[in-house]
């Protein structure tokens, strides 16, 4: 089963360090960064797909993406 997820941060460090635990975990880098003004908290975000295979797996909208 292939996993997605998108994650997103305020463009500082801890939008890279988020990147690098995911991938740390075995997700891999799915296209281009994203970069985007919020309007609503008046600041730039990144924002980064992420894939991941895992065996085994029979996909559930409740499973815990952040966990895999």
């Amino acid at each position: 089963m292939k996993l997605y997820r998108l994650l997103t941060a305020p463009d500082d460090a801890s939008f890279c360090h988020k990147v690098t635990a995911a991938l740390n975990k075995g997700w891999e880098l799915f296209g281009s960064p994203t970069y985007a003004f919020n309007a609503n908290t008046g600041e730039m975000q990144c924002g980064q797909a992420v894939t991941k295979t895992v065996d085994g797996k029979d996909y559930h909208p409740d499973i815990k993406l952040g966990e895999q």
